[in-house]
């Protein structure tokens, strides 16, 4: 696909011409939408190809995002769980703290490239948000950036983070005023200004190229882990896991084990208040086949066959639909999901910060609370390898809310 081998999606992650993968995803009806994201498959395909621009990334990649990230082996917390030994890809060291930063990177040159004055996105959490705000400092484009107003409330530091860099912040309040709303809100303003400005979306969701495009560039975790894991412990993992909203930095970690069938590859998504509530996110155990904002994937709907209202404690996970990819592994038994609750994702939070140091956003902490409990249920000399997708910076004041620390 590319001359740069730290890069490329697996077959079974790629779209056809239609932007397919299996029955999942497609390609946007709206008239004005599909030419603008025709304009951006293009430009997106020559720069992969463009030995300059691999050259770029690559320089970036080392001396800005601080890539490669490493393999942490906590010890202390597989001792405490009992069983398998537990291993982080340390997405949290990158600059600006999560793995958002690997595609928004990719993205806003591509802007560049386009002759765009400005990119537009949503975010969540914040972290897409900040990493988006960073890259456009560091390329000198404008950032506008739509955010539901109860997560501007709960991640605070991220809108701060992003004022600081540059970036407006348009607060969406329709609603449930989270995650959904603000993707709505974003690609109406997209909508409203297609000549100067490029959407970059946060996650492998939307109409094609988006998860293709998002997937590639998040796909340097998988290959650099698979090669650190070797290397570090003379073989693969038993399992890979991380945590799935839109689901990019899973699909990331999942795209360098592909090829082995030995290595179980495991969605953690958000179980909220419990599955047999209301509130929970969890598209792929209890979602239908439907589509959502100019896509097909599993996803929750209402009484009236509308995407539902969803929760979960983490922002950034607070979607009622999910990538089309992961929608196709799922169908094709290739990846398996499972679920957290929001009280596990607390413990967890808690016990990689209390044990190892290490204080992991809340995202995270759903794919390493089903660590813990699965490691429980394995043999000490098997090992799982988890994408430690962010840190937890952004989440400590609203945690302190949750539980008490004294």
């Amino acid at each position: 696909m590319a001359f740069d081998a730290d890069y490329g999606l697996h077959d079974s992650t790629l779209p056809d011409k239609n932007g397919l993968f299996g029955e999942f995803g497609g390609k946007i009806e709206h008239p004005q939408l599909a030419i603008a994201m025709d304009e951006i498959e293009k430009g997106f395909h020559e720069i992969i190809a463009d030995e300059d621009f691999i050259k770029e990334m690559k320089r970036l990649r080392s001396t800005y995002i601080g890539r490669p990230s490493p393999i942490y082996h906590a010890q202390r917390l597989s001792e405490n769980c009992g069983g398998a030994q537990i291993y982080f890809k340390r997405e949290d060291l990158n600059h600006t703290g999560a793995h958002k930063i690997n595609h928004c990177l990719g993205e806003v040159l591509l802007a560049k490239k386009l002759g765009k004055k400005k990119v537009i996105a949503e975010t969540g959490a914040g972290q897409h948000g900040v990493a988006l705000a960073t890259a456009a400092a560091l390329m000198g484009l404008e950032c506008e950036i739509h955010m539901g107003v109860v997560d501007i409330k709960k991640e605070h530091p991220n809108v701060s983070r992003m004022k600081i860099l540059g970036a407006k912040i348009v607060p969406v309040s329709r609603g449930a005023g989270t995650l959904k709303e603000a993707v709505d809100s974003a690609f109406e303003a997209y909508l409203g200004d297609l000549e100067n400005s490029m959407f970059a979306i946060g996650s492998v969701v939307g109409p094609a190229p988006y998860p293709e495009m998002v997937g590639y560039f998040q796909s340097v975790i998988g290959h650099e882990a698979r090669e650190q894991f070797t290397a570090t412990t003379g073989g693969l993992p038993d399992k890979v896991i991380a945590c799935v909203g839109g689901g990019s930095n899973a699909l990331g970690l999942f795209s360098g084990f592909f090829e082995d069938a030995s290595v179980q590859k495991v969605g953690v998504e958000p179980a909220g208040e419990g599955l047999d509530t209301d509130h929970h996110a969890a598209t792929m155990t209890k979602g239908v086949k439907g589509e959502i904002q100019g896509f097909k994937c599993y996803v929750l709907l209402d009484e009236n066959g509308e995407p539902a209202p969803v929760h979960s404690i983490a922002s950034g996970l607070d979607y009622p639909g999910v990538g089309p990819q992961h929608s196709h592994l799922k169908d094709e038994g290739l990846v398996s999901y499972e679920t957290a609750t929001d009280k596990e994702c607390l413990e967890a939070f808690m016990a990689l910060s209390r044990l190892e140091g290490i204080i992991p956003a809340l995202e995270s902490s759903h794919a390493v609370a089903y660590a813990m409990k699965i490691a429980k249920t394995m043999s000490p000399d098997e090992k799982i390898l988890v994408n430690l997708s962010g840190r937890g910076d952004k989440d400590i004041d609203y945690v302190l809310t949750k539980i008490d620390v004294a």
